[in-house]
């Protein structure tokens, strides 16, 4: 209720969600051990085309204020490097001598997950872009140039069952979360949540209309659309802990209209230009590798240091962990 929406730091009328010019993709890169998972999160955030154009336009660098390491800086230089350089493969070296301001969690040569990696860079880029170490929340008093690009709104809405009336609330989001464990596609998962669902006993709501504790249902919208959204499909069951490898189909191209607030009006088409793939028999082990669309319009799969033309089809044929769609 009454979320304050944010100030602007970056404005948004300067993000262009094109490619400014259309080239071969980049660089792979190097694995120096157990470091797929940074590999996977940096390339998909390289073939981001809002953030490599503000990335590769120096607005940042030329004024950043910072002392030390800045994310933005090191995302800077390290996507001019994967884009502009004439090698095969690269070392994203300074993400990696950094590993620990980016997360603390984060120990070098430990298998890690790279959802929490991308996570984490993103924030490390949101506080970058604020100036202030302490100024992380995404909700908080800054819209930088990560929030313009994936930044979210969500709306829960409170339905008393014995008066009607409601409550809205709303959070921000720079990534969603999804249960695969009963789907066979995104598109069931998302109608799934949006789909109104009584409040167990135990979440009792107290109505301010009856006064009083009230059954009441609840549906969860998305009120605002990122530029760029992106989805997690859980592969850890939360009960077992056991890898669930089942295949869930996704769209090239996704509506999200009628998962909005307001299902009315024109479609809000989303393509997708990323997916990460994690293979193992166990969420604690294994390998990650991506698919990233180049500027050039083409598919590759990209497998740390190895880079190679692939088609859509093999694109939407895998078992994906993280979804990449911009609007």
């Amino acid at each position: 209720e009454g979320m304050a929406l944010p100030k602007s730091i970056f404005p948004s009328e300067k993000i262009c969600m094109d490619w400014q010019q259309r080239e071969r993709p980049g660089a792979g890169l190097l694995n120096l051990g157990n470091t797929c998972y940074i590999n996977v999160i940096l390339q998909c955030l390289t073939y981001t085309p809002p953030l490599a154009n503000y990335l590769l336009s120096h607005k940042h660098s030329l004024s950043c204020q910072h002392e030390g390491f800045c994310m933005m800086c090191t995302m800077e230089a390290h996507v001019r490097k994967v884009l502009c350089s004439s090698a095969s493969a690269i070392l994203p070296g300074a993400v990696l001598r950094d590993l620990k301001f980016i997360g603390e969690e984060f120990e070098y040569g430990r298998q890690e997950n790279a959802y929490e990696f991308l996570r984490c860079t993103l924030s490390a880029m949101h506080r970058a872009c604020l100036g202030g170490p302490h100024d992380s929340d995404i909700s908080s008093q800054g819209s930088t140039i990560v929030e313009q690009i994936f930044r979210g709104l969500m709306k829960s809405r409170v339905t008393c069952l014995s008066c009607q009336a409601v409550v809205d609330s709303y959070k921000a989001f720079l990534d969603v979360s999804l249960d695969i464990r009963a789907a066979s596609s995104l598109i069931t998962v998302l109608e799934d949540c949006v789909t109104p669902k009584q409040l167990d006993q135990e979440e009792c709501f107290r109505c301010s209309k009856c006064k009083k504790k009230a059954a009441a249902s609840k549906k969860t919208t998305v009120h605002r659309a990122p530029r760029v959204l992106t989805l997690c499909l859980e592969r850890a069951d939360q009960w077992t802990g056991t890898k669930i490898s089942k295949f869930v189909e996704y769209p090239e191209y996704l509506d999200l209209r009628p998962y909005m607030s307001d299902t009315a009006g024109e479609p809000l088409l989303c393509s997708l230009y990323a997916i990460v793939v994690h293979s193992g028999d166990t969420c604690l082990e294994g390998h990650f590798y991506c698919y990233t669309k180049a500027s050039n319009g083409l598919w590759y799969k990209m497998d740390d240091e190895s880079v190679d033309n692939c088609d859509i089809h093999t694109v939407l044929g895998q078992q994906a962990y993280l979804l990449f769609y911009a609007r």
